[in-house]
């Protein structure tokens, strides 16, 4: 899904390519922190929703994702999704809210996506932030990496009192001392584009991809559910940000498998 993107459509394409660059034999199943995820029943791959991915039909995407998010939580599963633009976020973050009232938030992102509007939408992947945090479907909200904050974002940060960790005062391990069921959500454009190009929205100054992964493995607390989104693969160069991604999503899956 990418219809709620602000500036270049092509993410709705992503989950596909991650897949394919998290099997690709150019490298192997295990993570840095010495989880095999090719050890059977590890993980599992629930496929993709059928979603309309338009404007007209945004409300019954965003059903038909909380529906499935919370489907497997009745089953205790810990789902990570794959976007997609940031919007997704919120509709899981709907679902993971019965399950988890006391649920913190880590959002690795260049854009701390607080607006409350953006071009005349409450549901633009600038917003979902917002939208959670006033719906209270977490108590606290850590951002990590942040580096476009206006005037509007901070005031919204300081009314839902968000913990925002800026780019230049990183690294920010203490923030991710966390007791209780964590949620995180990764934006690709977290990462400086010099190592992640397929993006919609370069931001330069951001995480190198070994700042990422050492804030990951810094969390603490227990990862009950994540979402790695905003990885455009019309914008890529060479599967480079396809590799990273995987990357990424392998760190994030061997985190959660060994805890």
């Amino acid at each position: 899904m990418d219809v709620n993107s602000s500036y270049l459509r092509g993410a709705a394409a992503a989950p596909g390519k991650i897949r394919e660059a998290l099997l690709c034999v150019a490298s192997n199943n295990w993570t840095e922190l010495g989880v095999a995820l090719g050890t059977a029943g590890a993980f599992s791959d629930t496929g993709d929703l059928r979603l309309s991915n338009s404007r007209e039909k945004v409300g019954d995407d965003f059903a038909e994702i909380e529906r499935a998010v919370a489907d497997l939580l009745k089953k205790d599963a810990r789902p990570v999704s794959l976007g997609g633009d940031h919007s997704v976020t919120y509709p899981i973050l709907k679902a993971f809210a019965g399950r988890y009232p006391e649920l913190t938030i880590v959002h690795f992102d260049a854009h701390p996506d607080l607006y409350d509007e953006f071009e005349g939408s409450r549901v633009s992947h600038a917003c979902p932030f917002a939208r959670i945090m006033e719906e209270h479907l977490a108590k606290r909200l850590v951002q990590v990496g942040i580096r476009t904050m206006n005037g509007h974002q901070r005031e919204q940060a300081a009314r839902f009192g968000v913990e925002v960790s800026e780019m230049r005062a990183l690294p920010a391990y203490d923030k991710l001392k966390i007791n209780g069921p964590v949620y995180i959500s990764f934006d690709m454009d977290a990462l400086d584009p010099a190592f992640a190009p397929g993006i919609s929205h370069r931001e330069p100054g951001g995480m190198t991809v070994r700042e990422a992964i050492a804030h990951l493995h810094a969390v603490e607390g227990t990862i009950v559910g994540a979402d790695l989104v905003e990885y455009n693969p019309a914008q890529d160069v060479s599967g480079m940000t396809a590799t990273v991604a995987a990357k990424i999503l392998k760190e994030i899956l061997g985190k959660m498998i060994q805890k």
